[in-house]
């Protein structure tokens, strides 16, 4: 009696601690009333996966029942009893134990890791293997480590390249007094405005003529036109709106010369508005305070298209990191270098050889499908490596500078589903400058799909006139395929195709891939 008495005590304290034992909702089967208790929420994504359904939880807990709730026979063995206390007890074992549990895997959609570091080191060590067989593949053939044809590009005017892009930093310099006078004396409204737009106009053609007068390679000509449309935008920027800004703060002045004795409550509200208006989010500026010199030059160096009154800065220069920084610009320079010496042009020199030797259209398109499908894979690495030496090193390092806080330079693009997703996220400085100076001020006067299309259509005349300046020749692949981007974005953005992302998302990619190695190819072989 006093065994069972104890056994019992024993049982009833084992309920009492099973009942507040966090995994019992799981163990135990379900309660007798038919109801269905509810699982604990799954961690890292498994929310998606369905209950079990009531049939097979019924089932489940007749299993489950068996040695936990059903009654031991009195003449049991003590082994039996033991193994009805371990079912209710979890304690370390013996015999190693590999805990499993309902998760789901690293690349599935509703999975929550996003850390994938290890691919971008595997991304290095790749490039590494390749740099190191053609290095070997060349020493066998030439007796060089490496080919020199565009590398020795780099050793021709450089400090002529240095020169000029210093007096082209410097004439942006223009758009300071303006600026000064229209805060005082001269009018921004209708004639700044287009005072404005002129200067630019002139000084851009002035810069982009340059190179051609010059004779320039074509790695110093790409270099120094991306280099003047960035001070452009720059300059764009700056001048329009601190030019809004002058009207503002000249229309607080008129507000302050009323004499009435009781202001208006529209005029109370308007002279608020006004001062948000000529005041920077943080506080510390505001307008004309920030015409400067220091204030201008800082913004030139801020790794933004954007001019606002101030921005987020951190404490210090880590210059640590800058080295780092540029260090990889350099390596990523190199390994562009290498790319384009070992697999593109052999590739383009060859086709073009072939097409002097033909004549018949077919002829003609298998040559240029085949140098197409052998340009593939380089172009995608070309591509890669420009991303990262512009967008995480090149702006990386001026942030750093700067102190520049504000390092979403861009998103997560190569998840893409359709191109306006991709226009949004692969070039976030570029996106903003679009969205607030020409869609933004296309929307005052058109409707959204007008705003939409010339927002496009100077996106799409840069990228020509880049592609222009490599090439030397004028022939509007590029601007056709990027116009072409929007009716492919009107089906794309259809309730089927919206549901189809990973089907899009291989449609962005093959696109991407197969469009880059086809318009190279038709610039320079066509």
């Amino acid at each position: 009696m006093e065994s069972r008495s104890r056994l019992s005590t024993y049982s009833a304290s084992t309920s009492a601690d099973i009942n507040n034992d966090p995994l019992e909702n799981i163990l135990r089967a379900r309660s007798s009333n038919g109801t269905t208790r509810n699982l604990p929420e799954q961690s890292n994504g498994e929310a998606h996966l369905k209950p079990v359904p009531a049939r097979l939880e019924s089932e489940a807990s007749s299993v489950l029942s068996s040695g936990r709730s059903t009654p031991i026979p009195e003449d049991a063995p003590p082994s039996a009893r033991s193994i009805q206390h371990a079912r209710r007890e979890r304690r370390r074992r013996m015999f190693p134990t590999v805990d499993y549990e309902s998760r789901v895997s690293h690349f599935d959609p509703q999975s929550q890791h996003r850390d994938f570091r290890g691919f971008f080191t595997l991304f290095w060590i790749g490039l590494f293997i390749m740099v190191l067989t053609t290095a070997l593949r060349n020493l066998k053939d030439t007796r060089r480590v490496l080919r020199t044809s565009i590398f020795s590009m780099f050793t021709k005017a450089p400090l002529e390249l240095a020169i000029a892009d210093l007096f082209m930093f410097l004439s942006t310099i223009v758009c300071l007094p303006l600026q000064q006078a229209f805060s005082d004396k001269w009018t921004w409204g209708k004639s700044g405005y287009m005072l404005q737009h002129m200067l630019q106009a002139v000084w851009l053609a002035a810069w982009v003529y340059l190179p051609f007068h010059l004779e320039w390679q074509w790695t110093h000509q790409v270099f120094f036109t991306l280099h003047s449309l960035t001070m452009l935008m720059k300059m764009h920027s700056y001048s329009f709106y601190c030019g809004h800004l002058s009207e503002c703060h000249k229309r607080l002045r008129a507000l302050d010369e009323n004499n009435t004795k009781v202001e208006p409550v529209e005029d109370a509200d308007l002279r608020e508005t006004l001062a948000f208006e000529v005041t920077s989010p943080s506080g510390r500026v505001s307008y004309p305070q920030n015409l400067t010199l220091y204030n201008f030059v800082d913004y030139l160096f801020c790794p933004t298209l954007c001019y606002e009154l101030s921005y987020p800065r951190t404490d210090r220069v880590r210059w640590g990191k800058v080295a780092e920084k540029a260090a990889a610009v350099f390596g990523c320079i190199f390994l562009l270098t290498v790319t384009s010496e070992e697999f593109i042009l052999p590739i383009m020199t060859e086709a073009a050889a072939r097409l002097e030797s033909v004549d018949a259209y077919l002829d003609i398109a298998l040559i240029l499908l085949e140098s197409i499908s052998l340009l593939l894979f380089p172009f995608m690495v070309t591509f890669l490596l420009v991303f990262l030496v512009i967008f995480e090193y090149v702006l990386g390092a001026f942030a750093e500078i700067t102190c520049f806080a504000d390092r979403h330079f861009y998103s997560d693009w190569w998840n893409s589903t359709d191109w306006l997703e991709f226009s949004r996220e692969w070039n976030i400085p570029v996106h903003r400058f679009l969205q607030r100076h020409v869609y933004g001020a296309s929307r005052r006067h058109m409707s959204r799909p007008v705003a939409t299309l010339t927002t496009f259509l100077i996106s799409a005349l840069a990228h020509e006139l880049v592609m222009f300046c490599i090439t030397k020749k004028l022939r509007g692949y590029g601007f056709v395929c990027q116009m072409l981007q929007l009716p492919i974005i009107v089906v794309q953005r259809t309730e089927f195709m919206k549901s189809q992302k990973m089907f899009n998302n291989i449609m962005f990619w093959s696109s991407m891939i197969w469009g880059l190695s086809m318009i190279s190819a038709l610039y320079v072989l066509i």
